[in-house]
């Protein structure tokens, strides 16, 4: 295909085959896995696609120039060669986002303002003005990335980092990251097949994302602005179509999406967010406590949840997860369960033996995804009725 062109998109730990998947899905061209990121190609309108689908990558990157940096002056020109008022009008704000990981620099504000220099001499030699550097919400954001002796310099197409889905409007004290979310469904196998539960909703972001994944709705459409809309080369119109056909391939589901929080605040938030999302007509949220009802639904149930982990939100741990573990036991038969945290000790008074345990992060934390599976009547008869 013409104009295809090579891009990155980064993620989260461990996201990086969902990610490479999801690009697979969407039609993408020589799907590379790294570190935290997945390197594809395709063209325009599939640049625009991927800002618009991807659940799981937090930007979309064009690469615009790789070259071979030995002191200041290499970096300054070949910054400087490149064509900057072809990319973007002088009336638009820019940041410059630098890593560096290289002996020449070990200064990433040095190789920003290095880098910027050269631009705005760009500019002014041809144009006798300059565009000014806006470090908060900037139109442009150009990233330079250094390592050892290799500079590429890439346009960031995203520009706010795409869990920024643009349906919360409400959170509470910890709200787990759109994109974490929406990775650690995927990771549990939720596909829509089923119904869904969160029995700890907060602010209903899990109910949210799987709501989107069961009905193909793509990830940021209730997103308003990327950063490619300021480059110079934005097709307007392309970039509608590509949302009337994304739109064209949701799905209907059939099943239900249930969301119990204990606190009449987070009831409230989760309900407003669904609302935002226009997502009423699959979701349901209702003020409960999971230790005191029954399963919400008969037959086949798939749970995912975010449990307080004792770090932001006092709990009496030993007590708390014993308490999850009992409660699964006695009354969610017919259930995949899955949780995450970070608190590894409190996994201990689950009282359950996880099925599975996947790596991952939680802001900072290193967390795990762990898989509880409660069958109906025990174990050993589900075998011997399988036999």
């Amino acid at each position: 295909m013409s104009g295809n062109f090579k891009m990155m998109a980064k993620t989260l730990y461990g996201f990086e085959p969902i990610l490479a998947k999801e690009l697979r899905n969407l039609g993408a061209g020589n799907v590379e896995e790294g570190v935290r990121n997945v390197t594809f190609e395709g063209d325009m309108g599939f640049m625009y696609k991927a800002n618009l689908c991807l659940r799981t990558a937090l930007k979309v990157f064009k690469p615009i120039k790789t070259f071979r940096v030995f002191n200041e002056k290499d970096l300054y020109r070949n910054i400087y060669e490149l064509d900057w008022p072809s990319i973007f009008d002088i009336g638009k704000t820019f940041a410059i986002d630098s890593i560096a990981n290289s002996p020449v620099f070990d200064n990433t504000m040095f190789v920003s303002l290095k880098t910027k220099d050269a631009i705005v001499d760009k500019f002014r030699d041809i144009m006798q003005d300059r565009p000014n550097v806006k470090t908060q919400d900037p139109d442009i954001r150009i990233n330079i990335h250094i390592y050892k002796n290799i500079c590429t310099v890439s346009l960031d197409s995203s520009g706010s980092s795409l869990h920024q889905r643009g349906y919360r409007i409400s959170t509470n004290i910890a709200p787990i990251n759109e994109v974490l979310a929406a990775g650690l469904l995927l990771q549990s196998g939720w596909d829509g097949q089923t119904d869904f539960f969160d029995p700890m909703c907060g602010s209903g972001t899990f109910l949210i994302e799987a709501a989107m994944i069961a009905c193909n709705i793509p990830a940021n459409i209730n997103r308003e602005s990327y950063a490619f809309m300021n480059w110079k080369d934005y097709d307007a119109e392309l970039h509608d179509k590509i949302v009337d056909a994304s739109l064209k391939k949701v799905r209907e589901f059939h099943h239900k999406i249930i969301g119990y929080d204990k606190a009449p605040s987070a009831v409230r938030k989760t309900q407003e967010n669904v609302d935002h999302a226009n997502l009423t007509e699959y979701i349901s949220v209702n003020r409960k406590d999971f230790f005191r009802e029954d399963k919400p639904v008969e037959g086949k149930l798939h749970m995912v949840f975010n449990p307080p982990y004792g770090e932001r939100l006092p709990i009496e741990m030993e007590i708390f997860y014993g308490k999850i573990g009992d409660t699964l036991k006695q009354v969610y038969a017919g259930t995949e369960a899955w949780l995450i945290t970070s608190n590894m000790e409190a996994l201990k008074h689950v009282g359950l033996k996880p099925s599975r345990k996947i790596k991952t992060f939680n802001g900072k934390l290193e967390a795990r995804l762990v898989k509880y599976e409660i069958y109906e009547g025990s174990k050993k008869a589900k075998k011997q009725k399988i036999d």
